[in-house]
């Protein structure tokens, strides 16, 4: 497929990238992002949970497809690895988490319908990081094309940061899973119990947050460090908000010990 020159546009959305990572921190101090059990009124029309998760998280897949394929690294087998890990992650926040949050809504507790302008918020963010993403990977990152010339150390960093992103997703996945068979049981919020919940109160922020890191580290770009340090930018204080509200709602019941995001740190 033919390339193409977007260097200049490149950059400029990487720099972007890291621009909006401390904006996002000094933001979320001030507001907690007003959807799931912080929603409020004032930010647009809702829209079904499951339909807002899906078009939102849409740019991850399609424009990664569209992209990654003019990259002049596109066929090379370290660049479809990382491809493949990050699209397997994005299949199941697009399409897999989606589908349970529709057919949650048969069961005791419907999904709180999500806004209008924080998912276009949202829509925005993946289309910057979808292009980026891609176009990192395929193209702007150099790989060997000899195994003489540092493939070993290639592949023992993607072998670290594969193993890395694989735990991650199991704790997001199975974290995610607790929280849905509580709403499925219905009578309002719960303590969710067990496993990593233990420690943190959002162990599901957590995995996620170790995927990006194990990914980052198989990518090892400027624009996967980016996108590593926003999902810590954004996650990190949603957690924290999570751990207040959880602690003003059920007050002493709720463990004392647990964490937000980090165990025994934060």
């Amino acid at each position: 497929m033919d390339q193409f020159d977007d260097s200049k546009l490149f950059w400029a959305a990487l720099v972007s990238l890291y621009v909006i990572c401390p904006l996002t921190i000094a933001s979320l101090q001030f507001l907690v992002a007003p959807y799931g059990r912080h929603a409020q009124p004032g930010w647009g029309p809702p829209l079904p949970a499951a339909l807002a998760w899906f078009l939102m998280e849409s740019p991850t897949l399609w424009l990664t497809l569209i992209l990654y394929p003019r990259g002049h690294y596109c066929s090379h087998p370290i660049p479809l690895i990382i491809l493949t890990l990050y699209l397997l992650h994005y299949t199941n926040r697009t399409v897999i988490y989606p589908l349970r949050l529709h057919f949650s809504k048969s069961k005791k507790m419907k999904p709180k319908d999500f806004p209008l302008y924080i998912a276009l918020i949202a829509f925005a963010f993946n289309l910057l990081n979808a292009y980026l993403q891609s176009r990192s990977i395929s193209h702007y990152t150099d790989y060997p094309t000899t195994f003489s010339n540092g493939w070993w150390w290639i592949c023992l960093r993607v072998a670290a940061g594969m193993l890395l992103f694989f735990w991650g997703m199991a704790v997001n996945i199975s974290s995610d899973s607790v929280l849905l068979r509580l709403k499925s049981e219905g009578g309002g919020y719960k303590i969710p119990r067990g496993g990593w919940f233990e420690l943190v109160s959002c162990p599901n922020y957590m995995g996620e947050m170790m995927e990006w890191l194990g990914w980052a580290i198989m990518a090892w770009s400027p624009a996967s460090l980016g996108f590593f340090l926003y999902t810590c930018s954004n996650l990190g204080p949603r957690a924290k908000a999570h751990l207040q509200w959880y602690r003003q709602k059920f007050g002493d019941e709720y463990p004392k010990s647990r964490k937000a995001f980090i165990p025994f740190v934060y």
